[in-house]
């Protein structure tokens, strides 16, 4: 696991919590900007993820 794809899912799960916490307070702009915060970390996930496959296939 390399560094982009630990963050993405730091990110991911940070906005999973967010979003949860807007739709409990009944705060929109908390729930959006977690869900914002999740679609930042798969994207940063998914840019790991092909980081690895490029790694591994110069290998």
């Amino acid at each position: 696991m390399n560094k982009d794809q630990a963050q993405g899912i730091a990110k991911d799960i940070a906005g999973k919590v967010q979003e949860t916490a807007g739709q409990v307070t009944g705060n929109r702009e908390q729930e959006a900007k977690g869900i914002l915060k999740q679609v930042e970390g798969k994207t940063q996930e998914t840019l790991g993820d092909a980081k690895e496959i490029v790694k591994d296939a110069t290998k």
